[in-house]
């Protein structure tokens, strides 16, 4: 049996595992996110790879992300920014699993200028993991923006995570969408009423006046004939069009945006950046952790 390790991207939804033999990946696992399992997250863990350990123990484990949080499998540490690459991987947690060596990667964790503190869980994985793949991003000031349920506008400047703040847009759409009178429950899926709404949503989004402009979600339903569709790209496009021109004035930075996450969400932050003048930059996330956890694609 040849040697393989196990990389795994473990957030609050979801589990990813890769086995790595020959600096390949040879096979992939998911399993149930940290949200999920909470403290079961190494029964949870042994029960996604057990078919691997058939052929045999890994020789390393690395895992980013919510394994490592409080209510993960064991709580990692976070490294104050700013911080580089070699202080970030020197912060990891390490054991031993059943005769295997398992490091949790750390956190990173800031304070804003107005004193609020902030954290991060994984996407610093990625964030280093992009600036390996890509060594221009290494270099000079860059603003990445790695979009989800709490979205994370992060500075970094020489490789150094300096600054981020974590805006929660896609938990507050979820809210609007699922537990409030502006969120239809009828909507059927036409794609083009929703982006007729999210074109809508990000003009009306340009002088950043959120609360002003939310209730035409529903008022333009109940008075122009707005569809259910049309009301949740509206939504959707106000609250990221809000968003990137509130944080943008916070973090004071007028370059590109390096967007790492989803294809389709990071696909809808690159229209809206663009209706504000700014220019993005499109990476894949999974790509990304990978690099951040030590596999480069050939």
């Amino acid at each position: 049996m040849s040697r393989y390790d196990v990389l795994g991207d473990w957030g609050t939804s979801n589990l990813r595992l890769f086995r790595v033999q020959d600096g390949r990946i040879t096979a992939q696992r998911e399993g149930p996110g940290i949200g999920e399992v909470g403290r079961q997250a190494e029964s949870a863990f042994a029960q996604a790879i057990a078919p691997w350990l058939e052929d045999g123990a890994p020789a390393e484990i690395r895992l980013c992300g919510m394994a490592g949080a409080r209510d993960g499998w064991v709580e990692a540490p976070y490294a104050t920014c700013p911080a580089d690459a070699d202080e970030w991987r020197a912060a990891a947690i390490r054991f031993d699993w059943r005769g295997t060596p398992i490091s949790i990667m750390a956190g990173l964790t800031c304070t804003g200028a107005d004193g609020v503190p902030d954290v991060m869980r994984g996407e610093e994985t990625q964030i280093f993991g992009a600036c390996a793949a890509h060594p221009e991003l290494a270099q000079g000031r860059h603003l990445f923006v790695l979009p989800g349920t709490h979205n994370k506008w992060t500075l970094v400047e020489n490789g150094r995570v300096a600054a981020f703040r974590t805006v929660p847009t896609g938990e507050l759409f979820a809210l609007l969408r699922d537990r409030s009178t502006l969120g239809p429950k009828d909507a059927t899926g036409d794609v083009d009423q929703e982006s007729a709404g999210f074109a809508e949503g990000l003009d009306r989004a340009s002088d950043a006046r959120l609360l002003t402009t939310l209730f035409a979600a529903r008022s333009m339903r109940l008075r122009s004939g707005k569809s259910a569709d049309w009301a949740l790209g509206y939504l959707s496009g106000l609250l990221i069009g809000c968003e990137i021109a509130e944080v943008r004035a916070t973090l004071a930075h007028s370059g590109d945006v390096v967007l790492i996450g989803d294809q389709r969400l990071s696909a809808r932050y690159a229209m809206a950046l663009d209706v504000q003048g700014v220019g993005s930059r499109l990476l894949d996330g999974q790509s990304c952790a990978l690099a951040g956890l030590g596999f480069m694609e050939n």
